[in-house]
């Protein structure tokens, strides 16, 4: 399946049969240490850069009332993130997965985008469009 927006994959989620927790990581660009002078000036003209994970989150697809609302819920972090990247945590018999059954799931997708392993997560920009950053 192709997903293109965030509201799309929102969407996806709903048409499971199983209830779904969609997992978040939101990064921010860093430079990253030993940059070149061509980079720093790439990423001081806003582009380029590391992504570095800043905050997660889960919520179920009720919890979710589409890309903008997650936009503003956002506006409460410390730093503007530049990418948020986001997985589905399926249920089981009805139910959907607890916040403490996404805890481990989180920390591994964690771990992958600090290790650049970004298969099996889609990307977003602030649009809400899907980007690749692999």
């Amino acid at each position: 399946m192709q997903i293109a927006t965030f509201d799309g994959l929102l969407e996806a989620m709903r048409q499971q049969p199983e209830p779904q927790r969609m997992l978040l990581v939101f990064t921010v660009a860093e430079l990253p240490d030993g940059a070149t002078q061509a980079e720093r000036e790439r990423f001081e003209a806003g582009q380029g850069g590391a992504l570095v994970p800043y905050v997660c989150a889960d919520k179920t697809a009720d919890e979710l009332a589409g890309f903008a609302a997650l936009v503003e819920e956002s506006r409460m972090f410390d730093q503007e993130w530049a990418i948020v990247f986001a997985a589905a945590l399926s249920g089981r018999d009805g139910k959907a997965p607890s916040s403490a059954d996404a805890d481990q799931p989180l920390e591994r997708m964690v771990a992958a985008i600090r290790a650049g392993r970004l298969d099996g997560l889609v990307a977003f920009d602030r649009s809400g469009e899907a980007v690749n950053v692999g």
